[in-house]
């Protein structure tokens, strides 16, 4: 029987570890990467992985691609929230492999699955197998016009429920059903944002229809999460960059200060 190839995970958090948990259910031997190992070391140790997934936090994404080997490159996979082909494309990363994650882990918690997790790239069929085998639905995309909608709408949705959930808390459910002028105000300021970071035109309407089908398969999910006033004011800086009025979400990001003043 061959060995089949090794996978390289950087970053492991909750949604690294059920990843990892998908690959070795598959027969692929597992290499975690850790924030105190060299990626350098680690290529020389590993030079051809089946796939090296990338599963820390956005904000980090960046030092990672940075310092990714060559080696590496062109066996990436991506998993992070708000991202965007100018994220890899920056770094000089043309063909990756992508997985919009609605699933959702958090510690002491179980799983928490919404919609499906769309794959696309050249690895694929790995990621695929990985999801099927820790019972996530996904499924594959045609091309790259489907995968930026995905990664719009996505995007979409949690930058929507995390900034609306500053304001007035509670579920995704709850939020849609009682505060719907509120989450059409913040959607469509966020879709200003997508279209400028996206350099494409988007369809509003088409979007926001696509974030209330996550809203609605999980109506019980929170809309809060640890990364919510980060989300606010990254989403603030692409605006003030790019010239866009958002005086829904400057209101927000005002009520948020005086509620830490107090």
């Amino acid at each position: 029987m061959t060995m089949k190839a090794p996978i390289v995970l950087i970053g492991i958090g909750e949604l690294g570890g059920e990843f990892a948990r998908g690959f070795l259910r598959c027969g692929h031997p597992v290499y975690p990467i850790t924030r105190q190992m060299a990626l350098s070391d680690a290529a020389d140790q590993i030079p051809t992985p089946g796939l090296v997934l990338i599963t820390v936090q956005e904000s980090e994404l960046d030092g990672i691609l940075k310092d990714l080997p060559e080696s590496w490159r062109d066996r990436v996979g991506f998993v992070q929230n708000e991202l965007l082909p100018r994220h890899w494309q920056r770094h000089g990363i043309d063909n990756p492999t992508v997985a919009v994650v609605w699933f959702e882990k958090k510690p002491g918690m179980a799983l928490t699955n919404i919609l499906y997790t769309p794959v696309y790239g050249p690895r694929a069929d790995v990621l695929m197998q990985a999801l099927e085998a820790i019972d996530i639905p996904t499924r594959l995309l045609k091309d790259e016009d489907q995968l930026l909608f995905e990664l719009l709408r996505k995007s979409l949705y949690i930058m929507t429920v995390n900034i609306c959930g500053l304001s007035c808390g509670g579920t995704v459910g709850d939020l849609w059903m009682w505060h719907r002028e509120l989450v059409r105000e913040v959607a469509l300021e966020a879709v200003a944002i997508l279209e400028w970071l996206s350099g494409r035109a988007l369809s509003a309407e088409k979007l926001i229809a696509g974030m209330i089908e996550g809203i609605e398969d999980c109506p019980d999910r929170n809309c809060l999460g640890r990364s919510a006033r980060f989300r606010l004011e990254r989403a603030l800086q692409y605006a003030g960059g790019a010239g866009l009025e958002t005086p829904r979400l400057n209101e927000i990001y005002r009520q948020v200060n005086q509620q830490k003043r107090k």
